[in-house]
C-alpha cells in the first residue's frame, strides 16, 4: 500500500504578526517533586556549545554572549571531551594569575590556560538522574556550590558520553523562585518556605 503525502497551502502574513514568546500565564513552572528531568538540559535534544582550546578568553566571552550559555565545553575537533570553561572562568581571577605566572597580556589568554579539564569534573549517572526528583537535585546543588551539574551515560561499549546538564539559573527560574538571596539556602526548609513566599 502507497502512503499519499499531501502539500500544504501557504498563508500571507498580516501586519499584525508577532513572534511566539512565552507568557506568563504559560510559563513552565516545576515542583521539587517533579521528576529531575523536566529540568535537565538533554543533549539528544538541545546542542551543547562547544570551542576550541586556542579560543581566546575575548572570543569565548563572544561565543557565550552569542549563544546566551555561561559555561562551553571545550573539545578537541567538536567532539573529543577535553573539559569546560566557564564566565567565571574567564572573568574570575583565572585570567589573571595566569598572566601574573606567564606575562603576556589579559586578551591573549587562551581557553586551554584556564579551563577546567576532563579529568577534574565530575558528574551525574543518567539512570540515577532519571529516577531522582527536582529536591534531589536542589540539595545536590547545596552540597557542591556549582552553578552547572554534568550528567553522563555510558553506552554498550562502555563508552562514556555527556547526556546533559542542570544548571542553577535553569532551576531558580523552572521552580519560579530564587534559591540563593545572597547565600544559597541552608536547608531543605529554607528551600520550601522560598517557594511558599
Amino acid at each position: 500500500m502507497t502512503i499519499q503525502y499531501h502539500s500544504l497551502s501557504y498563508q500571507y502574513l498580516n501586519q499584525t504578526t508577532r513572534v511566539a514568546a512565552e507568557s506568563d500565564g504559560n510559563k513552565s513552572v516545576v515542583s521539587l517533586e517533579d521528576n529531575s528531568a523536566a529540568v535537565l538540559t538533554d543533549f539528544t535534544r538541545v546542542r551543547p556549545f562547544t570551542i576550541t582550546p586556542t579560543a581566546t578568553i575575548g572570543e569565548t566571552n563572544h561565543k557565550m554572549i552569542a549563544c546566551g550559555v555561561r559555561l562551553l565545553f571545550v573539545t578537541q575537533n567538536d567532539q573529543n571531551l577535553l573539559g569546560l570553561v566557564t564566565y567565571n572562568d574567564v572573568f574570575g581571577e583565572k585570567p589573571l594569575q595566569y598572566v601574573q605566572e606567564h606575562g603576556g597580556r589579559h586578551e591573549d589568554v587562551l581557553v586551554q590556560d584556564i579551563f577546567t579539564p576532563l579529568e577534574k569534573l565530575e558528574a551525574l549517572d543518567h539512570g540515577d538522574v532519571l529516577k531522582a526528583r527536582v529536591g534531589d537535585i536542589v540539595e545536590t546543588y547545596k552540597s557542591s556550590s556549582r552553578q552547572h551539574i554534568l550528567v553522563v551515560e555510558t553506552d554498550k561499549d562502555g563508552l562514556q558520553r555527556v547526556r546533559g546538564m542542570f544548571s542553577s539559573s535553569h532551576i531558580e527560574k523552572m521552580l519560579n523562585t530564587k534559591l540563593q538571596s545572597g547565600a544559597r539556602a541552608h536547608t531543605f526548609a529554607d528551600l520550601e518556605r522560598a517557594l511558599v513566599e
